[in-house]
Formats: structure tokens, C-alpha cells, sequence
């Protein structure tokens, strides 16, 4: 929303939520009277409590979740360990998400909703710190939602999706796996099912890559792996 509703004019607040009818729930959008929809959803927000966090969590985008650094992995904050101020925050946010989804007709937060995940699914990564099975839970949840709403997606699109957000320790059982597996046909399920066996020696890849900045001393330490963390 690109603008604010001036309160300086002749009618009140109060009376302008009265006239709109929006002390009760949001007003509906009528797709041809946007203009106006987006008056009275405005004014609704602001006559909420913290009604201009409100507001500004539409026009400025909602709080960007705090992470903490726990035995050396970062994670997001749980509810309880936010500051008052991000709590309020976190609130305000879930409040402007949740007016505006009610004042939408069906089909278009369908196609809204649709749009965030394809956004979420182009965007999805490894976050730094963040071991195989959170990573793998987070994607499960994604492509979950995206089935939710029957969203056709390719399996290879998936499966590489999966692979290429990976970091660089799991380079060589991303080549592994693409030699003996078919990523037209295995789910990621199965992907992940086997990096998990070999997770403790991607770990060792990572700390070799961090000791040796020779790529061909790196080398040359890979070859060494031990031939049972090698086989399927």
C-alpha cells in the first residue's frame, strides 16, 4: 500500500470505520473497486491495537525473524527468547498478514498464496550452521504446502532443487548419487535418506576444505577417504 490515510480531514476515525463498516471484520475487495477497498482496509488496521505497525508491517515488509548462535549452529529464535519489541513486532505482522488474507476473495488468496510459495521454493537455501535433517525438514514443509495446494512441480525439479542448496561439503555425494540415481524418478526422501549415512564425513570434507587452501593438497586428502564410508 503506497499511501497512508490522512486523519486531518472533517470526519473522525472513529466515524470513517463507521461508514465502512470495518469495526467488525475486514472489508471484502470487490476487484473493481480496489481503490476503495484499499481506503477502508487501511483505515480497519489502524483502528486496530498498534494499528500503525500494522500498517507499516504492509508497506514496509514484516519483521526479518531474529536467529541466535547455539553450540555453533544458528537457529531462528523461539517466541519466548524475542525482545518485548520483536514480540510486538512478530504480532503486528501476523495481524496485517491475517487482515488482509480475510479481506480477500478465495481465488485471488489461492493465487496470492500460490505466488509466495513458488517465491519461497526459488529462494529456498541452506542456512549457515544448519545440519542435513533441519534442512531437510524445512523443504519437506515447503513442498508439503506447495502440494496443499496442488502445485504441479517436475521430481527432477525437486530433486535438484534439494541437491543445489546444499553447501560445497556435499559436493562429491551430490556426484555419487546423480551417477547411480535417477533424479527424473527418486524422491527426496530417498536423497536425503542417503547423505544422511555419509553426513559425518561431509563434515570432514568441510573442515579439510577450511585447512588445506592448496585445492590440490584438498585433493589429494579426498582420496584418501576409508573405502567403507565410499559404498552404498
Amino acid at each position: 500500500m503506497d499511501s497512508i490515510i490522512s486523519l486531518g480531514q472533517k470526519n473522525t476515525l472513529a466515524e470513517y470505520m463507521k461508514l465502512s463498516g470495518a469495526d467488525n471484520r475486514p472489508p471484502m475487495l470487490d476487484k473493481d473497486l480496489y481503490d476503495s477497498w484499499k481506503t477502508r482496509i487501511e483505515l480497519y488496521m489502524q483502528n486496530r491495537e498498534h494499528g500503525r505497525m500494522i500498517l507499516e508491517s504492509v508497506e514496509h515488509d514484516p519483521l526479518i525473524w531474529p536467529t541466535v548462535e547455539e553450540n555453533g549452529v544458528i537457529r531462528t529464535k523461539k517466541n519466548a527468547e524475542l525482545s518485548a519489541a520483536e514480540k510486538i513486532q512478530a504480532d503486528c505482522d501476523m495481524k496485517a498478514t491475517n487482515i488482509i488474507l480475510q479481506g480477500l476473495p478465495a481465488d485471488i488468496y489461492s493465487l496470492e498464496r500460490e505466488c509466495k510459495l513458488y517465491d519461497a521454493f526459488d529462494k529456498f537455501t541452506h542456512i549457515k550452521g544448519e545440519s542435513l535433517h533441519p534442512y531437510y525438514l524445512r523443504f519437506t514443509q515447503l513442498i508439503n504446502d506447495m502440494n496443499i495446494y496442488k502445485m504441479k512441480m517436475e521430481q527432477f525439479q525437486v530433486n535438484t532443487k534439494f541437491f543445489n542448496s546444499l553447501p560445497p561439503k556435499w559436493s562429491k555425494f551430490m556426484i555419487d548419487v546423480k551417477l547411480v540415481k535417477d533424479l527424473h524418478t527418486s524422491n527426496f526422501d530417498q536423497l536425503h535418506s542417503y547423505l544422511e549415512q555419509h553426513e559425518l564425513y561431509a563434515n570432514e570434507i568441510r573442515i579439510m576444505r577450511e585447512r588445506n587452501q592448496d585445492p590440490l593438497a584438498f585433493i589429494a586428502n579426498q582420496h584418501m577417504v576409508p573405502p567403507h564410508l565410499n559404498t552404498y
